[in-house]
């Protein structure tokens, strides 16, 4: 008796350490992650997904400040097999889309395993299999984990970790420093000098946000920027150039973007936003730089109540900044609008698929399979609707597998069963 009780403490030990996971293991719990879990759910093949923070979507949840709404038209931003609520705008609020991932993730059963960080992952050729370590954290107790299965899905995006960037003199200014993940409303900076690093669509927003909290944002602009209209008569910009982009070649949609532009916006050369050579869409397909939808930013920085600054040299003496054409600004705080990365090389141990940076080596649509069982999905540089394609692609491909070891099993068991009868 004693030894059976040892041999199921045994079994208790390795059931807790180690998993195996009938299909695939997803590594990411928010919009690229719940996409591909509900299509494979679809396919009817089981998962896991493993998710770091303890809920859906952080990013969505935690990094984003209040007035942010999605940029681009619902449509061009739902998870495959359910569209957003009727009654919901045409460009959703940052809170009615955390609802709309939520009500995602309970129609197709999708339960993460939450508070679970990834450590490493790496694909044993002696059984064929993929070996994911995590660390479990639950109140002060942490646990370690290693799951075991056949596929591996990365689904943690480009947006997993912040970009700080390296500026002289940074670590000694005096003023709040934080990044844009961290800022949630301009109310807490209201009639401070603001300096906001970076000119993409959030250090717009922001600029734009701390301006209607009575802040006085200057806005680095380091290099050329596309500034387009978010709509065109009532039309989505976006919307226009998917549109024009079935029927004309790219160089000619951007003539027609730009134009559009202009008409629009006017000048804004004379404003300090310099345009790059490249046009936006083909800027956007080569380098994955998103253009910046304007809305109402624009209007600020024609008024004077948003200042467009050069690049930075260096901060000194406390709160001055000293910009690259020898100005200088005194400063009470800096918003880091910088962006984010991926963070796959810190725990994928693959150099085939995915390159230094983090992302697929194969330009898009190529870059949601890998060798061995591995998938992304999330990194197209193409939004929510890039990364909805992906989870299609992944769950088709993984489930044809899926059904046909499936039935070949039923045939084997039932041939099994028909000899044993016969017998």
């Amino acid at each position: 008796m004693d030894n059976l009780f040892r041999l199921a403490d045994h079994e208790d030990f390795f059931a807790r350490r180690c998993v195996w996971v009938n299909g695939p293991v997803i590594v990411g719990g928010g919009p690229s992650g719940l996409a591909t879990a509900a299509c494979l759910r679809d396919q009817g093949v089981p998962f896991v997904v493993l998710e770091r923070a303890e809920c859906i979507a952080s990013l969505w949840q935690k990094r984003t400040y209040d007035r942010l709404k999605l940029h681009l038209p619902k449509q061009f931003c739902q998870l495959p097999k359910m569209p957003f609520p009727e009654d919901f705008p045409e460009y959703p609020t940052r809170r009615q889309f955390i609802k709309y991932l939520e009500s995602y993730a309970r129609r197709f059963e999708i339960s993460p395993n939450f508070n679970e960080c990834v450590q490493s992952a790496r694909y044993d050729e002696t059984s064929g299999l993929w070996r994911i370590r995590t660390v479990q954290a639950r109140g002060s107790s942490h646990s370690e984990i290693e799951y075991i299965c056949r596929w591996l899905v990365v689904a943690t995006g480009e947006n997993a970790e912040r970009v700080v960037p390296e500026i002289d003199g940074l670590a000694e200014f005096k003023g709040e420093v934080v990044h844009a993940c961290d800022y949630k409303s301009g109310q807490k900076f209201a009639g401070k000098r603001v300096l906001v690093v970076g000119s993409g669509n959030s250090g717009m927003e922001l600029s734009l946000d701390l301006c209607n909290h009575n802040a006085e944002p200057s806005l680095v602009v380091r290099s050329s920027v596309h500034v387009l209209p978010r709509e065109v008569l009532g039309k989505s910009t976006f919307e226009l150039a998917v549109l024009l982009m079935k029927w004309l070649p790219l160089w000619l949609v951007d003539k027609i973007l730009l134009i559009l532009a202009w008409l629009v916006l006017g000048d804004i050369g004379k404003y300090g936003l310099k345009r790059p050579s490249m046009g936006p869409m083909e800027l956007k397909n080569e380098k994955g730089k998103t253009p910046v939808l304007d809305v109402g930013a624009l209007e600020k920085i024609r008024s004077g109540e948003i200042k467009v600054v050069p690049g930075i040299k260096r901060f000194s003496l406390g709160h001055v900044v000293e910009l690259v054409n020898g100005d200088q600004l005194d400063v009470d705080s800096v918003i880091l609008a910088t962006g984010y990365k991926s963070n796959v090389p810190s725990w994928l141990q693959e150099s085939e698929f995915f390159s230094k940076n983090g992302y697929p080596k194969p330009q898009f649509p190529n870059g949601w399979k890998g060798n061995a069982g591995l998938y992304a999905v999330g990194f197209t540089r193409r939004g929510l609707s890039g990364a909805s394609s992906d989870a299609m692609r992944i769950a088709q491909d993984i489930g044809k597998v899926w059904k046909l070891e499936t039935r070949q099993k039923q045939r084997t068991t039932a041939c099994h069963r028909r000899c044993i009868s016969q017998f």
